[in-house]
């Protein structure tokens, strides 16, 4: 699509019509000798003087030049633009983190998959969050574990296939044998700090309660509120357990509701916890901030490649054509010379 960034220049166009109309005639001075006998002297040569003036006048060549060049001028002032196809760039408009438990209870092998075969609850857990992972094509996500500590295992990417190879290397007690689910929420909050993303959600997934954070979960909890970091949790323990093993489902629910997310249960079996992940598909949908770009290529060397090309071209022309009528001038003017001395010549003889 053709455009001009600048369509108001066009108001110029017929500025040189007023300037013709309006402005006072430009009249030069510049000295000179008068010349009584300049007629005799030129009929003596067999010249024919002409007014001044009349050789602009009757130039049509300039005449024609002059309007085509304005409005090329015009034109390039106007800058003429090609605008091109929209490019359309895509951006997340959510930065997803996983917390994921990787206590020594994750290895109760009390799952159980389609098949009917027992599965630990971490491989158990691998396999749903991959499935989740090659969902959220449109967001940003992260990995974060924990133990008696959290570690950041994928910092916020959309390299989706390093996140699930960082997924497949995670080993049951690699971050320690106790939950830290306050410390896991404090470390998401500073790995989303940086992040421009509209949303920030967390899933944080444990089967026990927190027995070695630094910072109590519902602390953490208000924190991540502050940081409009949105928290939802799911617990896969047994509430009836002791110790480690035991998962408090009261202070999931609570971490959730500070944030203002939802608080899951998943029981024994694998389809249940797919379940839970699907229900977070529709409460986190993929959010896509669209950004459209229209690259446009500016055009206005061209009308003034033209208008110089022709001031040019009449140029070359006007040296050519005076070029050409030079030795003829030039013969007239020497033979107008002599003649003009042979007169007085012959009219003093006479005299005598």
């Amino acid at each position: 699509m053709w455009k001009f960034d600048l369509p108001w220049m066009f108001v110029l166009l017929p500025l040189p019509l007023f300037v013709w109309w309006f402005a006072p005639v430009y009249r030069a001075r510049a000295p000179a000798v008068r010349v009584p006998f300049f007629h005799e002297m030129a009929g003596a040569a067999g010249e024919k003087p002409a007014p001044g003036g009349v050789r602009l006048r009757r130039n049509w060549l300039l005449r024609l030049s002059m309007p085509v060049l304005w409005i090329l001028l015009v034109v390039a002032a106007a800058k003429p633009v090609f605008v091109e196809a929209p490019l359309i760039h895509d951006e997340p408009a959510r930065a997803l983190m996983l917390a994921i438990d990787l206590s020594g209870s994750m290895a109760t092998r009390d799952f159980v998959d389609a098949t009917g075969a027992r599965l630990d609850r971490l491989s158990a857990v691998k396999r749903v969050v991959a499935d989740f992972i090659a969902r959220r094509g449109g967001d940003r996500l992260g990995l974060v574990v924990f133990g008696d500590a959290a570690y950041p295992q994928a910092p916020l990417t959309l390299d989706h296939s390093a996140v699930r190879i960082l997924l497949d290397q995670l080993q049951i007690g690699m971050a320690g044998p106790r939950t830290a689910i306050g410390d896991a929420i404090g470390v998401t909050v500073k790995l989303m700090d940086q992040s421009t993303a509209q949303e920030r959600v967390l899933i944080l997934l444990s089967d026990g309660n927190d027995t070695s954070s630094a910072i109590p979960p519902e602390q953490a909890a208000r924190i991540a509120k502050a940081h409009r970091l949105v928290i939802h949790t799911i617990g896969i323990g047994d509430p009836a357990a002791s110790g480690e093993d035991k998962v408090d489902l009261d202070a999931l629910a609570r971490i959730a509701s500070i944030t203002g997310g939802q608080a899951f249960r998943a029981s024994d079996r694998e389809q249940d916890l797919a379940d839970v992940y699907r229900t977070l598909d529709r409460l986190t949908p993929e959010k896509v901030r669209r950004e459209t770009y229209r690259p446009q290529r500016d055009y206005y060397w061209i009308p003034l490649s033209i208008a110089l090309t022709l001031l040019a071209a009449y140029h070359v022309l006007a040296w050519l054509s005076a070029l050409l009528r030079a030795p003829r001038g030039r013969a007239a003017s020497v033979t107008g010379d002599a003649r003009a001395a042979s007169v007085p010549l012959t009219e003093a003889r006479r005299g005598d």
